[in-house]
Parts: C-alpha cells; sequence; structure tokens
C-alpha cells in the first residue's frame, strides 16, 4: 500500500477498516476532557466496556447463590473455566484442553520449569535470549540455584551481532546446536519486550528438539497480538499474561499451554493442588494426587472467577473480531502506517532522528516499533505525554508504540506524527 502522510488519507483508512466498530467497545481514557492517544497497550491493554456487565454476573451470582455458585446459576464457578478454554484455543493455536487460565505469569513459568526443567547429568544448561524480560531472567536464575546450579555457568544467552540490535534465526539455531548434549531447555520470549521483535518459534522449536531439549515460551507480548500455533509447532509448553494485548486487567490472570503430548507423562514433575485432582471425584477429598487430564491438571487453587470473568470480556471480543488473522492484517498495515510516519520525520529533519530497531519485515513484528531518538529523547517522550499521547519510555533510551487493531486508529499514528513534528521544532 502506498501511503500518505495527510490527515484526509488516515480518515480514509478508518472509513474502510472492518474493525472500527471495536474502538467503541473500551473505554479511552480522558484528559482534560479529551481522549488520549493510547499507544501503550503493549503495557496494559484498555478496559473493555462489558467488563463490568460480566463481572457484575457473577457478583449477583455471589450475592445471589453464595457457596450455591460453584455448582448453580447459569455459569457455575466450578466449570467457569471450560469455556475460557474454547476462547483462548485459537488465539494461541491448541486444542481446547492444551490451554488452562491460572494464576499470573511468572508463577506459572516456575510452575512449568517444575516440570520442564530436569537437569541431569551433562544437561543442564537453559538456552534463553540476551535482554529477555527481567522477570523471566529471575526466574530462570532462581530455578537454577534450587537445582544447586551456578547459573552464570549455565544460563546461554543468544545475543545480536555487534551493530545489529535484533537476533538472527541462524545464529539461534546455530547456538542451539553448538550446545546439543548441554540443553535441558530452551525458554525464549514470543516477541522480545525492548526491540518488539517476533521470533521463529517454529524453528526454535524444531532445532531444541532435535537436541533433545523441551521447548517454552513467554508468549506475555505475543498473545493476542500475533497468530500462533503453539500445538502444531510441537511446543513443550506456554505462558503469558492477559493484561497487554489481551486487556483482561491490571495483574490480571495468566495463560498456560501445555502440548498434549505430555498429559500422560508420568515422569514430569508437577506440583499439585486439588484444583489439578481429577474433575470426577475433586470433592470426595482422598489422598493421593490424580491429575485431571490436560491442562487443568496442572491447576492448583480454586478459579479466580472475577479475575476469569474481566478476560471473558475481552476474549469474546476477539472471537467477534474474527479472530487472530484478521486482527492480523489490520495489526501489519497499522505498523506500517507508524513505520511510515516516523520515517517522514525523519525525512523532515533530514536526519535519521528516530532510529527503528524493531524489525522492517512485518513477519518479525507485531504491533509495536521500538524507537531510539538521536538526542533528547526523554523530553520527546514527556512533551508526547503533555499532547495526550501515551507511549512507553524504556531505559535507557528507547520509546515504544503499540497501535493495537481492536482500538487504535490510524488518526491515532497520524496524529502520533504530527505532533512528533511540531516537538521537533521546539525540542
Amino acid at each position: 500500500m502506498l501511503f500518505e502522510n495527510t490527515r484526509e488519507f488516515a480518515v480514509a483508512l478508518d472509513e474502510s477498516d472492518p474493525l472500527k466498530i471495536f474502538r467503541n467497545k473500551f473505554l479511552i481514557p480522558k484528559h482534560q476532557g479529551k481522549e488520549v492517544i493510547y499507544l501503550c497497550g503493549n503495557s496494559l491493554g484498555l478496559q473493555p466496556k462489558s467488563v463490568k456487565t460480566l463481572l457484575d454476573e457473577q457478583l449477583l451470582n455471589w450475592e445471589n447463590l453464595a457457596v450455591e455458585g460453584w455448582f448453580e446459576g447459569e455459569t457455575p464457578w466450578m466449570f467457569y473455566h471450560k469455556e475460557m478454554q474454547q476462547l483462548m484455543a485459537p488465539i494461541v493455536g491448541s486444542k481446547p484442553e492444551e490451554v488452562i487460565p491460572m494464576n499470573t505469569l511468572s508463577v506459572n513459568l516456575h510452575l512449568m520449569m517444575v516440570s520442564f526443567y530436569k537437569p541431569e547429568g551433562k544437561r543442564t544448561k537453559i538456552l534463553m535470549e540476551a535482554g529477555a524480560f527481567p522477570s523471566d531472567q529471575y526466574v530462570v536464575e532462581s530455578q537454577m540455584r534450587f537445582h544447586g546450579l551456578i547459573p552464570e555457568e549455565n544460563i546461554i544467552e543468544v545475543y545480536p551481532r555487534k551493530g545489529e540490535d535484533t537476533l538472527r534465526t541462524a545464529d539461534i539455531i546455530s547456538t542451539i546446536n553448538e550446545h546439543a548434549d548441554e540443553l535441558a531447555l530452551i525458554l525464549f520470549s514470543g516477541i522480545n519486550y525492548y526491540t518488539g521483535q517476533f521470533f521463529d518459534l517454529e524453528a526454535i522449536t524444531k532445532a531444541g528438539h532435535l537436541t533433545g531439549a523441551y521447548v517454552g515460551f513467554d508468549l506475555a507480548h505475543a498473545a493476542g497480538n500475533v497468530p500462533l500455533k503453539l500445538h502444531d509447532w510441537n511446543v513443550d509448553f506456554a505462558c503469558w499474561c492477559t493484561y497487554k494485548y489481551l486487556n483482561s486487567s491490571p495483574g490480571g490472570i495468566s495463560g498456560v499451554f501445555i502440548h498434549e503430548n505430555h498429559f500422560n507423562d508420568a515422569g514430569l514433575n508437577r506440583f499439585a493442588g486439588w484444583w489439578g485432582y481429577q474433575e470426577s471425584s475433586r470433592f470426595k477429598m482422598e489422598k493421593g494426587f490424580v491429575p485431571q487430564n490436560g491442562a487443568e491438571g496442572w491447576q492448583l487453587s480454586c478459579s479466580p472467577v472475577l479475575l476469569m470473568a474481566a478476560h471473558k470480556a475481552s476474549l469474546i471480543m476477539f472471537k467477534e473480531a474474527g479472530g487472530m488473522e484478521v486482527i492480523r492484517n489490520k495489526g501489519i498495515v497499522l505498523t506500517s502506517y507508524l513505520e511510515f510516519i516516523i520515517r517522514e520525520l525523519n525525512n523532515f529533519v533530514g536526519d535519521e532522528q528516530f532510529r527503528i530497531i524493531t524489525p522492517v519485515e512485518t513477519k518479525y513484528r507485531g504491533t509495536q516499533l521500538s524507537l531510539i531518538a538521536k538526542e533528547d529523547g526523554k523530553k520527546i517522550f514527556d512533551a508526547l505525554v503533555k499532547t495526550r499521547i501515551i507511549g512507553d519510555w524504556r531505559e535507557p533510551n528507547v520509546i515504544r508504540f503499540s497501535p493495537v487493531p481492536l482500538y487504535n486508529s490510524f488518526c491515532d499514528v497520524f496524529e502520533l506524527g504530527h505532533q512528533l513534528k511540531k516537538i521537533l521544532t521546539t525540542v
């Protein structure tokens, strides 16, 4: 598509957008009576208007049914997660029984490592990308120490080549092969939070399995952002938070994927809790853990129904929008328009004022561009906030913008460029 840096062009794109009605299904914050331009969905998604309805439904069940709400009413809490599984599966490309909403992301990463990190003999090492989100680093370090291993000796990090900002798939695969007989686990992000790079998860999984290692992913910035095929790619496990692109509430419930290949693997350790016990006999309260088949068998505690209700509001919207392929199609165009606008700004100042460190190829990025300002990056970011434009600043020098297909418009992107142009003439 040939883009134009005019408001009329942006308006025309918005008018022809098949997803334009979904913007009105979200609550957009206001500043001095005007809606902000919110480009920070990669950190916290906006609130769907339907969240209140679904929360009120469960609050009324609590009010009117009390403990009987677990088995009575139109949405008994005992089985509330089952509809969630049906809604979650298409977003990550899985079978419904392979996914479950539970806990929070870092908790689930620890639980998955109990099952899938099994250091033995020479196979003690974990491979991950350099610059992974700090929580992932802390999880891996502490798991290493729990097993009596030294993190500095057993964590293999893959770095970009000198002078490059992102990783080459060939270098990831090469590093996997180089350490083939030492790897116990490969744990990568789906999309790197800092650069916005979308990794080739299928290639990484295939290479890891050829070495005999388990392969898992943190999909915090990928779930609800890019199409995934976790089942078809034979990924062993994955975890994600749901409060970014999945708009489920601050600190909302996490999601877990476990491939069906592992459902009956008695050799996997797991931390057990009563909500993972076989559903048909759970309330007999008997000793001896018998897991429910599927990802449900990794649950620990009672389902947090209110958190799931908040998440369900967004999941329903993803289904109504036509699924991830439809959302992805808009995301590609929206982010490409943002890239065009940024390059137009560089042409305006006659220099690369903003260097885009997110991959140019759309198949290697989601709806995020990470920029490094040549100078005055924090001043520019702060000036944008004063104009009602909310992006995200990441130390030491990156501004992240995330135009989310369900609620961001092409006019949002144009207005960002318009305000940046004004700021650049005054900073």
